[in-house]
């Protein structure tokens, strides 16, 4: 398996894993998405077997008053067929070996419930902070 970032020309190929954690947008919005995205920093990197993503992560390195710069992951999907493999976990070490590159402190990032226990194992901790969202 090799953790490499996926360039604009391999971004559609990403999205059948990233569908599966996203699965509201469609091929078009996910492209165009990626792209705005990555005009303010956004690096989608993945877990290639071959040619094959076995699994995909997005992040970006911000700065905010509260936590400093830091990276802050926004995506981390496995595909279904292969879960267990350690490809979250090598997805993971991927994002903090950048933030290490760009002298960051730490590395954050929103889970589901069902997700904390995967973080836990990594050696992440829940954070203080409750969010609150209202849709417009």
């Amino acid at each position: 398996m090799e953790v490499r970032q996926i360039f604009a020309h391999e971004i559609e190929s990403a999205f059948p894993v990233v569908a599966e954690l996203r699965p509201h947008l469609d091929l078009e919005e996910f492209v165009d998405s990626v792209r705005r995205q990555s005009e303010v920093g956004y690096e989608l990197w993945g877990a290639f077997e071959g040619r094959t993503i076995l699994g995909v992560i997005g992040f970006r390195s911000t700065q905010n008053l509260s936590r400093g710069a830091h990276l802050f992951v926004d995506d981390l999907v496995v595909s279904s067929t292969a879960l267990m493999r350690g490809i979250g976990r090598a997805l993971m070490a991927c994002a903090e070996r950048e933030a290490r590159r760009h002298g960051f402190a730490g590395v954050y990032l929103d889970s589901r419930a069902t997700a904390l226990e995967f973080y836990a194992k990594l050696g992440y901790a829940p954070h203080a902070a409750t969010l609150v969202f209202k849709k417009l």
